[in-house]
């Protein structure tokens, strides 16, 4: 009998084998590698990585979902496998890592939560080699954004600080069970050797862009008023006047660096 998807959960199962068979060949395991599979559901993924890595991680939310991978990654025991049944948001990927390894995570993200799953996932403290993911595809054109379109905007600044991102191929919603009403996109994102611009602190530059596009329409000068004034915009090298959504990775980084020395 089929397991039956629960909303709660966010619970949409990949069932379709060509999709699979893309994303294994787009991840490439090696077995020298230990994947790090976030939310397996049925296992469709597990099934097709199991045999092909030396470790694999599996976090599970759904405690139903529990016996059947069990089961599953015992026809597999060449493969060291690990179970872990708990919220993705709540397991740090650096406490899964063995010794000076970086993992490779994998995974089918829920909708309801891909966003603060994206940040968790991201955190430029963890071991991550990459990570591949299936995800709305309005989230990955929101990851992958340039500057001066709608698209682009805190997520797209924030990820791209901590990664490379990289849209691979569509996932239609006949692919699902049940259908999701939107498509999804396969992408890779792997995560900078170095940051790619000078701030202070994450956290200044995300105050900063949290703030600017918290009124996208308005300008540096008004959106950032209280926090930044217009001549510490301009004396940054920016116009005042200009919009948020125009400024690039490296104008939000200047501007981080001068709060950082007003706070100073």
């Amino acid at each position: 009998m089929r397991h039956r998807p629960r909303r709660r959960f966010g619970q949409n199962f990949l069932h379709e084998g060509a999709y699979v068979r893309r994303m294994v060949q787009a991840i490439a395991p090696r077995r020298s590698d230990h994947v790090v599979e976030i939310g397996p559901g049925e296992g469709v993924l597990t099934e097709a990585l199991l045999p092909e890595v030396g470790r694999f991680t599996a976090v599970e939310i759904d405690r139903d979902l529990i016996p059947g991978l069990q089961r599953l990654a015992g026809h597999f025991p060449d493969t060291d496998f690990r179970l872990i049944e708990a919220d993705a948001l709540e397991v740090a990927p650096a406490e899964l890592a063995i010794g000076g390894e970086r993992l490779r995570l994998v995974g089918n993200l829920p909708y309801n939560v891909s966003t603060p799953l994206l940040f968790h996932l991201t955190d430029p403290a963890a071991p991550i080699a990459d990570l591949h993911v299936l995800l709305q595809r309005e989230v990955v054109e929101r990851m992958a954004a340039a500057p001066g379109g709608r698209t682009y905007g805190r997520l797209s600044v924030m990820i791209q600080y901590r990664c490379t991102v990289e849209p691979l191929f569509d996932v239609p919603p006949g692919a699902f069970r049940p259908p999701p009403k939107v498509t999804s996109t396969f992408v890779r994102l792997c995560p900078h050797p170095a940051a790619p611009v000078e701030v202070p602190a994450e956290r200044a530059l995300d105050t900063v862009v949290a703030r600017a596009f918290s009124a996208r329409r308005k300008t540096l000068r008004n959106a950032l008023k209280g926090l930044i004034s217009a001549e510490t915009i301009a004396a940054a090298g920016l116009d005042p006047g200009q919009r948020p959504e125009t400024l690039s990775l490296e104008g939000f980084a200047a501007l981080a660096r001068t709060l950082a020395a007003n706070r100073e």
